[in-house]
């Protein structure tokens, strides 16, 4: 019976560009932050330079291919300023000066801060998740930024384990720094990709430990394999899309060179049935391959797209 089926979204890099404008993978490296003090003023030339050069040797290459290149390569200072240029990128909007403590200084947005609200994308996040409403199951997203985080709050998800200790403060200006933050939230997450807010040991309130350059990252390429630190994320999308039977795939564009989730969602969502897709460019021969079996719609990200989307929610959009 229709109020029985379980629900899913999957987002992509569109997704947060609608929501937040935060880059595409083709934008990604447009360079556009500014740097917090020399260092970082010295790694974006750097890292300018470097790109450059990989542009040179790979002109028709892609920006996931560049940051899967530099991950691979010996030179541990690149991988660093790569991983640090790609948080900073995507937490542009939500990284500011403040003066505290008698001196200027940065701020990263946390999960639970009430200052979020002010910031880019986040209510539209909220608004987007609660329509989908109960029958969500889970949340699957190969996107690093952290607006699903923010939009629900810790309290409204987990990454695959309920009641899981991060690191870092909650609300803002008033918790401190030895209670513990716990999401609490029933609704799972599953971040394929990985985060600029966890490292390889710990998951944070906010992506001030990317900043260093060790935020666990994975690009989308036809060469990756998963680290041990993202392979229990897979894991949890497996469990959440064997639950589905609908799936809204919201800014994913189905590349051919994320094969490993393409094979993913092949495998582990042979439930499906039906399959809404949100996009300005009509991906639904692309999802059909993954669903044959599924009936495919697809909705332009405008007003009159999310009213048609609304009906498709309530199973009167067929």
């Amino acid at each position: 019976m229709e109020e029985t089926k379980k629900l899913t979204l999957l987002l992509g890099a569109g997704f947060s560009k609608w929501a937040a404008d935060l880059p595409l993978g083709s934008q990604l490296f447009d360079f556009a932050v500014d740097p917090f003090g020399i260092r970082e003023q010295n790694r974006l030339e750097r890292l300018t330079k470097l790109k450059q050069d990989w542009n040179k040797r790979n002109p028709t290459g892609i920006a996931e291919q560049f940051i899967a290149d530099v991950l691979l390569c010996e030179d541990v200072r690149s991988k660093k300023d790569v991983v640090w240029y790609v948080v900073r990128r995507l937490s542009e909007p939500y990284i500011w000066q403040e003066w505290h403590a008698g001196r200027v200084r940065r701020h990263v947005l946390m999960i639970d801060e009430n200052r979020k609200w002010d910031r880019p994308g986040i209510r539209d996040v909220q608004k987007f998740i609660m329509q989908c409403g109960s029958k969500l199951c889970g949340i699957i997203t190969l996107n690093y930024d952290l607006l699903v985080e923010y939009a629900l709050g810790t309290k409204g998800f987990n990454y695959g384990k309920c009641n899981e200790v991060i690191h870092g403060r909650g609300p803002y200006p008033v918790s401190q720094w030895r209670n513990p933050i716990v999401l609490s939230g029933l609704l799972p997450v599953a971040k394929l990709h990985g985060s600029i807010s966890w490292d390889a040991n710990s998951k944070y309130t906010d992506g001030r430990r990317g900043l260093s350059g060790e935020a666990l990252i994975l690009a989308p390429t036809t060469e990756k394999k998963v680290p041990i630190g993202l392979q229990y994320q897979w894991m949890i999308s497996s469990t959440i899309l064997r639950r589905a039977s609908r799936i809204v795939v919201f800014g994913f564009a189905f590349n051919d060179y994320d094969q490993a989730v393409l094979a993913h969602l092949t495998k582990e969502g042979q439930n499906i049935i039906d399959v809404a897709i949100i996009d300005v460019c009509s991906r639904k021969d692309a999802a059909i391959r993954i669903w044959p079996k599924a009936r495919v719609q697809s909705f332009q990200p405008t007003s009159k797209g999310f009213d048609n989307f609304q009906k498709w929610l309530i199973g009167k959009g067929r």
